[in-house]
């Protein structure tokens, strides 16, 4: 492989890596001020239990989080050198700021960890909306990089210098709002699916009735619903996605549905595989007319396709199916809320069926894998520009070589990363099941943040 593609993989392979992590990050948080706020409102121990396991389990999250961003952030200067010289300039704001999102999330989640037997219930609700608004900060400052690598603002390029810099044009760029509500309302689906699939797991191996299972169900219950109500948002912050693509980056679009010719009524391709040389969705479904309502609220609106771009313009077509999949796992995440709201709290039943309980086990790792399509989908999408129309990726990658060797050895240090997340967490949780804390919270002998 040449330099760009070896480049191209290392820093694939550590954002893969590390956007678990970081979206974990910013979802259970969320999680957490819910179930203390249910606590001070029902004054139900179950819910505080909660709350205290998953800190826990974000603690360890966030001790990978944090390296793995650093990584990022070093891999950014060292392997895309021509970017960052453009970054440095125009865009440097969001990096500057991000310190400060980041220290206002560890002080109050510090705060809520070690003194949250101390601190009146207020304070404690107010400390985690401030670790949740600081964790959520930091992946929107992140990400509005991204933005602007896809509605560059805020200067000129005149005879190859960078000239009228405006940093705050730059920070709130186009597609900003849009993409920030992306990040934000995905990454709480993602948080709260990934702990109603470890409680729905719980449930199939506790016996039904006892304490505990009751616990897992307060559990799932929750973040199902939370999950449900934020997948539902994302599906119509993805409306709006559509919308800024047809805008500012057609051809993403074109690649995304794979249409090739330009057309008023354009259909939206669902499925199938995009062939290049019949320049059609083979084993797709179309539904008429929609692409051409979802990009402009009109069946007249006029879809560029990829005909009118010069083909080495044109994104990998394999976006195509990136795209439905992330789409696709989306629709299914609310299926899945809407089924256990109507079987629960209309239907009246006790207990869900062992089918519909995997697809709750299912749901958590399937809304990881719909960020990971989303964000190849996005970047990838993008290709062949670091900075859309004025910064090809080609003339950003770095000419230092030796990109292989690196290669392998970040990919060892991950590999050995996610087997210890996985070691520690089942260490610790298996020393402490759902029993004993629920035990410690009713004797008030031992404080439960201990």
């Amino acid at each position: 492989m040449d330099e760009l593609v070896l480049a191209r993989s290392l820093f694939g392979t550590t954002m893969a890596f590390h956007i678990i992590f970081a979206t974990l990050g910013v979802g259970i948080p969320l999680m957490i001020l819910v179930a203390e706020i249910m606590y001070q409102r029902t004054n139900d121990l179950d819910y505080s239990v909660m709350a205290k396991r998953w800190t826990k389990a974000f603690a360890v999250l966030l001790g990978v989080g944090i390296p793995t961003g650093t990584i990022a952030g070093v891999q950014l200067s060292l392997l895309w050198p021509g970017f960052m010289e453009v970054i440095g300039r125009v865009m440097a704001l969001p990096f500057q700021i991000e310190i400060y999102a980041f220290f206002i999330e560890a002080l109050f989640m510090s705060i809520y960890v070690y003194a949250a037997n101390r601190i009146a219930p207020w304070m404690r609700i107010v400390s985690l909306i401030l670790v949740a608004i600081g964790g959520l900060a930091s992946a929107v400052l992140i990400t509005n990089v991204h933005a602007f690598e896809g509605t560059p603002a805020g200067f000129n390029i005149v005879n190859g210098e960078i000239t009228d810099v405006d940093p705050w044009k730059a920070f709130f760029n186009p597609s900003f709002f849009v993409t920030a509500g992306h990040v934000a309302l995905s990454a709480y689906v993602v948080g709260s699916f990934t702990i109603a699939s470890v409680a729905a797991f719980k449930m199939l191996r506790t016996p039904f009735d006892s304490r505990v299972y009751k616990f897992h169900g307060k559990a799932l219950m929750i973040c199902l619903f939370v999950g449900g109500v934020f997948a539902f948002l994302t599906a119509i912050n993805g409306h709006e996605s559509a919308q800024k693509l047809h805008e500012y980056q057609p051809e993403k679009l074109a690649a995304a549905e794979g249409l090739f010719e330009t057309q008023t009524h354009a259909p939206l391709a669902i499925g199938g595989f995009t062939n290049r040389a019949e320049q059609e969705v083979k084993w797709g479904i179309e539904v008429p007319w929609a692409l051409s309502f979802l990009a402009g609220n009109s069946f007249d609106t006029e879809v560029i396709g990829l005909n009118d771009f010069p083909e080495e313009y044109w994104p990998p077509l394999f976006v195509h199916t990136l795209f439905n999949a992330m789409v696709g796992i989306g629709s299914l995440l609310i299926l899945l809320a809407l089924v256990a709201y109507v079987w629960k709290k209309l239907l009246k039943k006790e207990h869900y069926p062992k089918w519909l309980m995997w697809l709750f086990v299912a749901g958590g790792p399937l809304s990881i894998l719909a960020i990971e399509f989303g964000w190849i989908f996005a970047c990838t999408g993008r290709q062949p520009w670091t900075i859309y129309r004025i910064l090809s990726t080609e003339d950003s990658v770095t000419a230092t070589g030796n990109i292989a060797v690196l290669f392998i050895l970040f990919v060892t240090v991950y590999t050995i990363l996610a087997v210890a997340v996985v070691l520690v967490l089942l260490y610790y949780f298996k020393r402490n099941p759902p029993q004993k804390d629920i035990d410690k919270a009713e004797s008030k002998e031992i404080p439960l943040s201990t």
